[in-house]
């Protein structure tokens, strides 16, 4: 059979090696799971296409779940789409309850993975044909619903959310304006022109706002980072993984959808996971607090997201992110020709990337087992030891992104404003929301405006516009809609 191949040498031995490199760069803070395949592609010219794609897929499940490592442990996100974890994984960390957060990050990976890729193969025609429908005006909308998730994610005081996230919208305007040339808040600095990317942001805020925190408070510093044994229980995990299956289906199914958008990506996926998963939750007081629900919703999501990804590229041939991007040109540089007729052309090959995205849920399990225990003996250092090589990495993170200084820069400003936000309990995930999808919501609003002549009437009567705009409404009053409904509902019985 043509699916077994991938049980060839050729392809199983470079699909493994590339599954442990993901390991690797998805731990460090800064190296992203994109540049990881930026780096693998080449190596892969001269290999069988299947090899090639096996790497790629391989080492994107991975990465994606080991950027969970250090923001569990570190309260660092490894990659962008781990952004979410520092909020209950690290939460739950300081209870000693590490292990089992990176535990259930691992089996909630793996599911999520393989629903997003049972999806793929199921679905992918009609949720692509969907995706598509999506015109500039909805995507304005999806990205004010993924900034209103600020709201939600928010402890404490909501007020306090909302002007992190805009000052995060503020922070996204910096740069050359796409749509006049004309360069906004760079104060004649020509490093500001390119505008300030999110990942050093990402990294100052949890990152060196924290070895801020430390340094600050130095009884511990002679102290292991981590107390805990840090043993891999799946005993453990597998009863609570089971009492939250819905949360997983419903997060894995948001993660492909969210996914299948060109351009919205893992990173979004899983703070929207969250979002919901706490707006739904009968725990809700608990997310942010060391939650168990809060640590599966979005691994189970981001991972699911990157088989969303690859519904529009295989479909249509459209980039769902930038890991899929790179994908294409490689398929280009394979021979292969992807769209449509992909599915009829190269049919050994489209099958070839279903099997190979299923058995990689498996391998990540084993791989993913692993690297935790590799991380072990790191965190078993001194916590003044772990906190200079985190600063190491970060710095090296920050300027591997564009090969500039400025980037480092960057990360040590957004350290001190994450250290001083922390001390006025101004809560930083907002911040970064504002950040990355910034550009999305000015870009998508100021092109259909353009098209409506200034108009904003079609942003809201456009059937899954007006869908969103209730999704919005829903996220900030939904609690006391239902409440309200609750209450007419027992005086209207009383009165019967």
């Amino acid at each position: 059979m043509p699916i077994l191949r991938v049980f060839e040498p050729k392809i199983l031995i470079p699909w493994i090696l590339a599954m442990g490199f993901g390991i690797f760069v998805g731990g460090i803070p800064g190296l992203t799971a994109t540049m990881a395949v930026a780096l693998i592609v080449p190596i892969s010219y001269y290999m069988d296409p299947l090899a090639g794609l096996a790497m790629i897929l391989g080492v994107t499940f991975t990465a994606i779940f080991a950027g969970d490592i250090p923001a569990t442990y570190l309260r660092i996100p490894g990659t962008p789409a781990s952004g979410a974890a520092v909020l209950d994984g690290y939460e739950m960390s300081k209870k000693g309850k590490g292990a089992l957060a990176l535990t259930l990050d691992l089996i909630c990976s793996a599911i999520g993975g393989f629903i997003g890729v049972l999806l793929l193969i199921l679905v992918a025609p009609f949720l692509a044909e969907f995706a598509l429908r999506f015109t500039n005006f909805e995507y304005f909308w999806l990205g004010v619903f993924g900034l209103c998730m600020s709201a939600v994610l928010t402890r404490g005081n909501t007020i306090r959310g909302i002007v992190s996230a805009v000052l995060g919208l503020l922070v996204s305007t910096i740069g050359i304006d796409i749509t006049t040339g004309y360069p906004r808040f760079t104060f004649g600095n020509v490093e500001l022109m390119g505008g300030i990317s999110f990942i050093p942001a990402m990294i100052g805020l949890f990152g060196i706002s924290e070895v801020l925190k430390h340094v600050k408070d130095r009884k511990h510093l002679m102290a292991p980072s981590i107390s805990e044994k840090m043993d891999v229980s799946f005993k453990d995990a597998f009863p609570i993984v089971w009492k939250n299956k819905w949360t997983i289906l419903k997060s894995a199914l948001i993660g492909t959808f969210v996914g299948a958008l060109p351009g919205a990506g893992a990173d979004i996926a899983a703070w929207v996971a969250y979002g919901v998963a706490k707006k739904t939750s009968k725990n809700s007081k608990e997310f942010g607090k060391g939650c168990a629900e809060g640590v599966i919703a979005p691994t189970s999501a981001n991972n699911a997201a990157l088989g969303g990804t690859w519904i529009p590229a295989l479909v249509f041939g459209v980039p769902g992110d930038t890991v899929t991007a790179i994908v294409l040109g490689a398929m280009l540089m394979y021979g292969l020709k992807p769209g449509p007729l992909i599915f009829q052309q190269s049919r050994h090959i489209v099958e070839g990337i279903f099997f190979i995205a299923l058995i990689s849920q498996l391998f990540l399990l084993l791989i993913g087992y692993f690297g935790i225990k590799a991380y072990k003996a790191v965190l078993r250092l001194p916590r003044n030891a772990v906190l200079v090589i985190v600063m190491i990495f970060s710095i090296i993170g920050s300027y591997a992104i564009r090969n500039s200084f400025f980037d480092v820069y960057v990360m040590i400003a957004f350290g001190i404003i994450g250290f001083i936000f922390e001390l006025l309990k101004v809560p930083l995930p907002p911040m970064i929301l504002g950040i990355i999808l910034g550009p999305m919501i000015e870009d998508n609003l100021r092109v259909g405006l353009i098209k409506t002549g200034g108009s904003f009437i079609p942003f809201l009567i456009r059937p899954i516009s007006a869908a969103l705009i209730i999704l919005i409404i829903l996220t900030f009053f939904g609690g006391n809609i239902l409440r309200l409904i609750g209450r007419i509902f027992r005086g209207g019985r009383k009165n019967g």
